[in-house]
């Protein structure tokens, strides 16, 4: 199976798209641009999200749940949000279908034109912030901390499984407070909670910084992210946290009475990740193996395999892993045992490698006789005998060492991709070869617009904890004075 996937040299976009796709992650729908998550891959999600739910929670965020459709009349009250999101937009204009007066099939009914036609969601502010004018009268109503996991619909005109599609899956903050200072604090509380997830659980090193102007959330005062870079040396923005400002309580007139008694508006943030996560996880961690999965986000973080030829040694071989396997799940480990008749074991392993499984146990009758299992860990493909006593220990160490190597791994990656440039030729040079380029920059909105139009990178970051670089020096493009180097780079 593993055989199958393009080399990562050979083509890298090849490569992604065949890992999830013969992986189980993800496969093309019916519908043009969104895409059918399978069992494999949205177990990963889950993971994802349950750990998320429960690092929102502890901050002192509720979920809640908003509709789907938002009356249009409700994006043009927010002039800058519009524009962000115009073009994305997929509007329902009827309700109603009818037979085809001219044949077989069906026709929208032109009688059931809606009196106002409504907005699949790309996001939820305005639907969000409708709603927090019934629930905001004073300030003993503040803060707000709300977040829902839901789907949201942007219509792509070129997708790609998990990184673009038309529609996907995610979660979305959306926070109120009585002041400025609370709002811009809880963007930078929750794009830690992002980057905390994303190193901790993930294994993937993230660069946590601002975004320039002409990269913000549409609508926001102030955008932060976490942006990772993957083997391909481009970057992908990871997750994003916004201080909006007053903008949409202004827009939908949220006020709030303060101890004075003064009406005020509300200050607000919003934060989200989404399904792009699973690409990421994908793109920063595997191999032309396939799937390299950190034991944090695994499904299936051992898998043992049984060897035999005789119905004798399958029983006892089978009865020894049973016995394994609850010791494995009473640690904590998920397990799963492959005991399928159709595979052969070496396709077996082939096809656990392809799905970056953590830990691979192999015990045969030989291996019952010495009282031992082979092992393989995945992510350094090598294989060791360890006693059966001391399996469960070993199991437990060798997950913990895994999640700790993915990591260090990527993060010498990433560390050796990140370079200075301090001229425009040697920027040009440089960004061919990939990585995070740290650069001077005037801080103008043309010079950024210049750049991308004549290299097609961007600014990914203004860093904030890490390859942070402030210094005197002068804008590569323009020559003018410059106070730090920000971070650019091609990018997902």
């Amino acid at each position: 199976m593993a055989k199958d996937i393009t080399g990562r040299s050979e083509n890298y976009s090849q490569w992604y798209n065949d890992i999830v796709v013969k992986a189980d992650l993800a496969e093309q729908s019916p519908v043009r641009g969104c895409m059918v998550i399978k069992p494999y891959g949205y177990a990963i999600w889950e993971k994802m999200q349950g750990i998320l739910d429960g690092m929102f929670k502890r901050t002192g965020v509720k979920n809640a749940y908003f509709p789907l459709l938002i009356p249009k009349s409700f994006f043009s009250r927010e002039a800058e949000h519009v524009e962000g999101f115009a073009k994305e937009c997929a509007v329902v204009t009827h309700h109603r279908l009818m037979s085809d007066p001219d044949g077989p099939g069906v026709v929208v009914d032109p009688s059931a034109r809606l009196e106002e036609e409504l907005i699949v969601r790309p996001t939820s502010e305005t639907i969000i912030w409708s709603t927090y004018k019934n629930w905001i009268h004073s300030w003993r109503d503040l803060p707000i901390l709300c977040n829902q996991w839901c789907n949201v619909m942007r219509w792509e005109m070129r997708t790609r499984l998990f990184l673009r599609t038309a529609e996907f899956l995610w979660q979305e903050g959306h926070t109120a407070h009585a002041t400025a200072q609370e709002a811009q604090d809880e963007a930078m509380r929750m794009v830690q909670v992002y980057a905390e997830f994303a190193r901790k659980y993930m294994s993937m090193p993230v660069v946590v910084g601002h975004k320039s102007p002409n990269e913000r959330f549409a609508g926001a005062l102030d955008t932060l992210c976490i942006e990772a870079l993957m083997q391909d040396g481009k970057a992908l923005q990871a997750g994003t946290s916004h201080f909006l400002g007053q903008n949409f309580a202004k827009s939908f007139d949220v006020q709030y009475a303060d101890k004075e008694g003064n009406l005020q508006y509300v200050w607000a943030s919003s934060w989200g990740v989404s399904t792009r996560l699973m690409g990421a996880l994908v793109m920063a961690h595997g191999d032309d193996n396939g799937l390299v999965l950190p034991p944090a986000l695994a499904p299936i973080q051992v898998v043992m395999v049984p060897i035999y030829k005789t119905d004798d040694e399958h029983g006892a071989v089978l009865s020894e892993m049973h016995a394994l396997k609850k010791s494995l799940e009473d640690a904590g480990h998920s397990v799963e045992i492959d005991d399928r008749d159709t595979l052969r074991p070496g396709f077996k392993f082939a096809e656990w490698e392809l799905k970056g499984v953590p830990v691979r146990i192999a015990m045969g009758p030989r291996d019952l006789e010495n009282g031992t299992a082979e092992v393989h860990r995945r992510d350094t493909l090598e294989k060791e005998s360890v006693p059966v006593e001391r399996l469960a220990g070993r199991v437990a160490d060798m997950l913990d060492d895994i999640q700790k190597n993915i990591y260090a791994k990527a993060l010498k990656f990433r560390d050796e991709n990140i370079v200075k440039a301090d001229t425009w030729d040697e920027f040009k040079e440089l960004i061919e070869k990939g990585g995070f380029i740290q650069a001077h920059w005037d801080g103008t909105a043309e010079t950024e617009v210049k750049i991308q139009e004549e290299t097609k990178a961007t600014i990914r970051c203004i860093p904030i904890d890490s390859a942070v670089c402030e210094e005197e020096g002068k804008c590569i493009y323009t020559g003018k004075p410059s106070h730090r180097r920000v971070l650019f780079a091609r990018s997902y």
